[in-house]
């Protein structure tokens, strides 16, 4: 299972990709630090699941998850971010996202995505 974890934090990286690790002991974990360099990667990679944060430079996660629904509409988006507006989630969840999860990442957090991505549901 291939899953890209879009965050301009290394450290956010490396901690998403620790959690998902220790429920989905086969994911394939790649990465981007930006929007466009994601955007490449997913069309690159086809990932099962693409992570995403909001706050990110160049692209970011709310045009970059649009960029991807246009790209392929049944793409399962999960939001993982420090931006909590609710203007922001309300549009971010209307785009169609499986879930939006708010940092700092925690063992609860983890779990629920962790289900989400091994049930395979919406």
């Amino acid at each position: 299972m291939k899953i890209l974890v879009v965050d301009d934090s290394v450290f956010s990286q490396k901690i998403n990709a620790n959690f998902i690790k220790k429920y989905i002991h086969d994911a394939e974990i790649h990465f981007a630090d930006n929007g466009k360099n994601a955007f490449e990667k997913y069309k690159q990679l086809n990932p099962d699941y693409i992570i995403v944060d909001l706050l990110m430079p160049i692209i970011n996660g709310q045009d970059l998850i649009r960029l991807i629904k246009e790209y392929r509409s049944d793409a399962k988006i999960i939001v993982v971010t420090a931006d909590v507006q609710k203007s922001i989630r309300e549009e971010v969840e209307a785009c169609g996202v499986m879930l939006f999860v708010n940092k700092p990442m925690n063992q609860e957090k983890a779990e629920t995505i962790s289900d989400i991505i091994r049930k395979g549901i919406k």
